[in-house]
């Protein structure tokens, strides 16, 4: 009877699997090396946030069962973090504290990547994650390159189904930015 809380279910492998591409997605080097994202911690942890909060975003006009799958993508996103925090040496007595720093970011940041995405422009959503991801606020010109693969991933997640099978698939950020430069993007 106790071994049935240690099993992994086919649920937890489709989590498991949509967890994995959101990671996989956030960590390609088109990021860091042309879109201008900081190759650190933090930069990480935001396009890990970033990818993580469109998917929820996407989930929420699905029917309940496959919606809840947010809810177990969230929770092993938080063991993710968890786990990371631990391998890195913070101690077990900081590690709450910085769990809950991590959870009221990603709250944050999932509020206001909404809003920015209700707004007809790109203004509002290249402000947001010039606060957050590129946190110096320099130039704006990463972030609005950023806010247009932004669109294009909302696009694109807006087509696909099939979560519950753990098919999940984000654009290309390279063709992104080769589209919108051939398209006259502002850089």
């Amino acid at each position: 009877m106790i071994f049935k809380l240690f099993r992994r279910t086919p649920r937890d492998n489709t989590i498991a699997c949509l967890y994995g591409t959101i990671v996989a997605q956030a960590r390609l080097p088109a990021f860091y090396q042309i879109y201008g994202v900081p190759d650190t911690v933090n930069g990480r942890l935001e396009m890990i946030m970033l990818h993580t909060v469109l998917f929820l975003r996407r989930l929420e006009s699905e029917a309940v069962p496959i919606r809840a799958l947010g809810q177990g993508l969230f929770d092993h996103f938080c063991r993710d973090m968890d786990d990371s925090m631990r391998e890195m040496g913070v101690g077990d007595l900081a590690v709450p504290r910085n769990m809950r720093r991590i959870g009221e970011a990603f709250y944050g940041r999932q509020a206001a990547y909404r809003v920015a995405l209700e707004a007809p422009d790109d203004e509002p959503l290249a402000a947001a994650l010039d606060r957050n991801v590129f946190a110096d606020g320099a130039e704006s010109g990463p972030a609005l390159r950023l806010a247009v693969y932004v669109r294009e991933a909302v696009r694109r997640l807006a087509a696909q189904d099939g979560f519950e099978s753990a098919q999940l698939a984000f654009p290309d950020p390279e063709q992104v930015l080769l589209c919108a430069r051939s398209t006259g993007m502002r850089q």
